[in-house]
């Protein structure tokens, strides 16, 4: 079975994402910040990563750049945010 990390501060927006992933078959973890996220990534196996920008503790950016330092896995960038520099910044 597929496994998804979402990292998310808004509850309701993180278990609406749940709730349609478990529709599909696939099991998740939800985070409400970017502090244990490394962690999780240590311990459990995931094959993806739904992570929301702006998060108490550390930033989705600075958690993409730290995911991708240890871990290959695909990150999904969530945000409310809609200025180009960014998406730029999140494709960087």
């Amino acid at each position: 079975m597929k496994k998804v990390l979402i990292v998310e501060d808004e509850r309701d927006i993180a278990l609406l994402e749940k709730d349609y992933l478990e529709i599909y078959g696939i099991a998740s973890d939800i985070l409400d910040n970017g502090n244990g996220v490394l962690s999780a990534l240590n311990r459990e196996h995931y094959d993806l990563v739904v992570l929301d920008v702006m998060l108490p503790g550390k930033s989705g950016y600075e958690l993409c750049r730290l995911i991708r330092e240890q871990f290959d896995l695909p990150i999904l960038m969530v945000t409310a945010r809609q200025e180009d520099i960014d998406k730029i910044r999140g494709l960087g």
